[in-house]
């Protein structure tokens, strides 16, 4: 069974930083691409990027390009998502995920398997 627990959400003011980390078990980490989508109140899940096994490749969502990066530490199971220059428009909940095809990475939704329980994040103005 494969478990993804997302942490590091909380409240901070439009122009800080948060961290949020993704740990996994239960799967073999190291070879699955992993992403992040966020969900805020009223709207879609979106993407706002993904990684691939060995962190050589990375893809952004257009409006967070430049202000948010995606790392992963394999030896840790982990995948974290450094958020800088917040604004309020990034609040939402925020998710992280596997995809479901082994050395591949994507930005579709409907390409992940498993999915977190999510971890809010609010950008006061």
């Amino acid at each position: 069974q494969v478990q993804l627990v997302e942490s590091g959400g909380g409240l901070v003011q439009a122009g800080g930083s948060l961290r949020l980390s993704c740990a996994a078990s239960g799967r073999i980490f190291t070879t699955y691409g992993l992403g992040w989508f966020r969900q805020a109140p009223g709207k879609e899940r979106e993407f706002v990027g993904s990684i691939n096994w060995n962190g050589v490749i990375t893809y952004y969502a257009d409006s967070v390009k430049g202000r948010f990066t995606i790392s992963r530490d394999n030896a840790k199971n982990t995948m974290y998502l450094q958020m800088n220059t917040l604004k309020p428009d990034d609040t939402a909940v925020y998710y992280c995920g596997t995809v479901r095809t082994p050395f591949t990475i994507s930005r579709l939704e409907r390409e992940y398997e498993y999915w977190g329980q999510g971890t809010q994040v609010t950008v006061s103005s």
